[in-house]
C-alpha cells in the first residue's frame, strides 16, 4: 500500500484533516490529488473571503457616498462554485467541505476503499 501524500502546508488545519479524511475513503489517482488540491484551496479561499465578511459587511461605501459590494462577495462566490465543480470531477459532489465525507455519487472514479 503507497504512503498517502501529506496535505499541502498552506492549507488550513481544518481543509489539512478534510484532505485526510477524502485520502483514507479514497483511492485517488495522481491527477485527482491535483483537483483534491484545487478543492482545497477553493474551499480556504471562500472562508477567508467569509471572514472578511463577517468582519466588515458585504458592502463599502465609496469615494462619491454610494454603497458598493466588496470583493470578497465575489470572491468567496467564485471559490464555492470551482469548490462544487471539483467535488463534481472528483465524483465526490456527495461530499460536503472539510467536515463531514459521505459516499460518492458515482463509480467512475475516486472509489471508496
Amino acid at each position: 500500500m503507497a504512503k498517502s501524500p501529506k496535505a499541502p502546508a498552506h492549507l488550513r488545519p481544518t481543509t489539512q484533516k478534510w484532505w485526510r479524511s477524502i485520502l483514507a475513503s479514497f483511492d485517488l489517482e495522481e491527477h485527482h490529488l491535483r483537483l483534491l488540491q484545487l478543492a482545497a484551496e477553493a474551499w480556504d479561499q471562500a472562508q477567508g473571503a467569509r471572514e472578511v465578511l463577517d468582519r466588515d459587511g458585504q458592502t463599502f461605501t465609496d469615494r462619491f457616498g454610494q454603497p458598493k459590494e466588496r470583493p470578497e462577495v465575489g470572491i468567496m462566490q467564485n471559490a464555492r462554485i470551482a469548490f462544487a465543480r471539483l467535488l463534481r470531477e472528483l465524483a465526490l459532489d456527495g461530499v460536503d467541505g472539510p467536515d463531514a465525507p459521505r459516499s460518492p455519487r458515482t463509480a467512475d472514479y475516486g472509489l471508496r476503499r
